[in-house]
């Protein structure tokens, strides 16, 4: 079996007593509560949650996007003060420039880091075969799929060899099959690099199939209920790919996180009819 990481790994990311508030008329909305997290070297963690739990906010922290209201997140030793091309990011829509070609927007990192032209025709071409882009250097992103968008995203992410990389529900737009070939493709990319992966997703099959560790938060403001540790990936990537969904050590880590999703989805209903509720939650 593929094996990533070692019997001591390094902390690539680190998250201590993160709180986190948006501002609002009536004095902010708290999306994060007390958060503390270590993300390892070489690790596919998996982020699971009830919508508008904090995932999304949880990410844009680590990237640099926000700054925590309360708490310190680090990117090794150092405190993370913005964003930093050692960690790169994907969303679920394409962040692609509509007027560069395929080739252009992948190398526009690099360009801007101002390696030499030669350097950067090198390291293109070889991530375009990477992500199966090849032959479509020239497509503009109105020219493409949407999965084929996305690869070119994952491709323009990649090209600097970040040493995190943050995925914000980057599949939820596509259909069931190119959704399914572009995990394989992430889980094959990630076996090749061992990057250090953080993936955001609301689909508990996506999670199984492709982290190393799932983490299943509150709803909001969101908090870590509980941590799973998985393999399934590792699996799925060999001979047992169609057979691991339907193993009884799936179906029963399946159930038990769904089940812990859902009770916070009934926490809800019954809060929105009983105030209380939320005050003996706090």
């Amino acid at each position: 079996m593929y094996q990533i990481l070692n019997d001591k790994p390094e902390k690539v990311a680190t998250l201590s007593g993160i709180d986190f508030i948006y501002p609002d008329a009536k004095g902010g909305v708290a999306a994060l509560q007390g958060v503390n997290l270590d993300i390892n070297e070489g690790e596919f963690v998996c982020v699971l949650g009830p919508s508008g739990c904090g995932k999304s906010t949880l990410l844009k922290i680590i990237a640099g996007f926000l700054k925590p209201s309360c708490g310190e997140a680090r990117m090794g030793n150092e405190i993370i003060k913005g964003p930093d091309w050692h960690r790169g990011v994907m969303f679920q829509d394409p962040t692609l420039y509509p007027w560069l070609n395929v080739q252009d927007n992948i190398a526009f990192g690099l360009k801007m880091r101002k390696f030499p032209q030669s350097q950067i025709k090198r390291i293109t071409d070889q991530y375009i075969e990477l992500v199966g882009l090849k032959g479509f250097e020239k497509s503009k992103p109105y020219e493409l799929s949407g999965g084929m968008k996305q690869r070119a995203s994952l491709a323009r992410t990649l090209v600097n060899k970040p040493t995190m990389l943050l995925m914000d529900e980057p599949f939820g737009a596509l259909d069931a099959l190119t959704r399914q070939n572009m995990q394989d493709l992430v889980r094959e990319i990630w076996m090749k690099t061992g990057n250090t992966v953080l993936l955001i997703t609301h689909d508990v099959d996506e999670a199984l199939a492709l982290a190393t560790r799932i983490i299943v938060m509150s709803r909001s403001p969101g908090r870590i209920l509980k941590e799973f540790a998985a393999e399934f990936t590792y699996r799925i990537s060999g001979s047992e790919h169609e057979m691991v969904r339907y193993k009884p050590e799936y179906m029963e880590l399946r159930e038990e996180i769904l089940k812990i999703i859902s009770s916070q989805n009934e926490r809800l209903k019954l809060s929105q009819h009983n105030p209380k509720i939320l005050l003996e939650r706090k």
